[in-house]
């Protein structure tokens, strides 16, 4: 399915090739293409997993699913009682709602619909299959809020392009990348700790969940700039964990399309 479309969805590819060409300037383009072609036959074996996913008991779903760092969250909650939770579209992501299961603490999500409106059905329904709460991105900020004042964890995925009027412009892959300030901007209003938490497919129904220690978050009298900064730590968070897979990666996504305005305001 992932080879077919590589070579059918030709303006995918083509924005894929010039991520991967942005991200990896200096790797041959042989490599580049190898891993272009491969994150196709990640997403198409994804899709593959995702209606399994639909159709077995969630336990054995489960099964293939290994923890890495669950005393990263367990000294979080201890301490903190609650936990943003920084993701990305890495790996079978859609597997984090079932992986919440095995941390063993409440956890919401921030979802917007797919552009897909079949996909966006076939994702809503594994979503709430998992059990996971579904929080959407219009209007969040006050479901956002009683989640973690009910001892959640909210995830948030942070690795697609946002609006000039959403997000602030930092480092990605060495290139400046309109980010959203949402996750960073609840760190610092609530004084509440970011987990970065990926997932990687090991091997065919097999995946590794990896969290990470907390993110560093500063307080200063600059709210805005401990934004910045936490956002900028958040992307170049995710971009070391691309590195670890780069093929697992949704590299179609435009990433780069909102640009810093040019000096005289004319910018795209």
């Amino acid at each position: 399915m992932g080879d077919l479309a590589f070579v059918t969805l030709a303006g995918r590819r083509r924005v894929a090739l010039a991520n991967i060409a942005r991200a990896y300037p200096n790797v041959a383009a042989t490599d580049r293409r190898r891993v272009c072609r491969a994150s196709f036959q990640h997403l198409g074996l994804m899709f593959i997993e995702l209606c399994t996913a639909l159709t077995e008991p969630p336990q054995r779903t489960l099964e293939g699913i290994t923890l890495d760092g669950l005393d990263n969250l367990k000294h979080a909650m201890e301490r903190y009682g609650r936990a943003l939770v920084l993701t990305a579209h890495l790996g079978n992501w859609e597997l984090l709602a079932f992986a919440h299961r095995l941390v063993g603490v409440p956890t919401a999500v921030v979802v917007r619909p797919l552009d897909s409106p079949w996909l966006d059905a076939v994702a809503d329904r594994l979503r709430r299959r998992s059990g996971i709460e579904l929080i959407d991105k219009r209007g969040a900020l006050r479901p956002v809020l009683s989640a973690l004042k009910r001892g959640r964890l909210v995830a948030l995925l942070l690795d697609q392009n946002a609006s000039r009027r959403e997000g602030v412009f930092v480092s990605f892959f060495g290139w400046p990348a309109s980010t959203s300030r949402s996750l960073a901007a609840l760190a610092v209003r609530t004084r509440t700790p970011v987990l970065p938490m990926f997932i990687y497919r090991e091997s065919v129904g097999r995946h590794r969940f990896v969290i990470h220690p907390p993110l560093s978050t500063s307080t200063s009298s600059d709210s805005e700039r401990d934004v910045a900064a936490l956002t900028q730590r958040c992307a170049a968070t995710i971009e070391a964990a691309i590195g670890v897979a780069p093929e697992q990666w949704l590299w179609v996504h435009d990433r780069w399309r909102t640009q810093p305005a040019s000096p005289t305001g004319a910018g795209p």
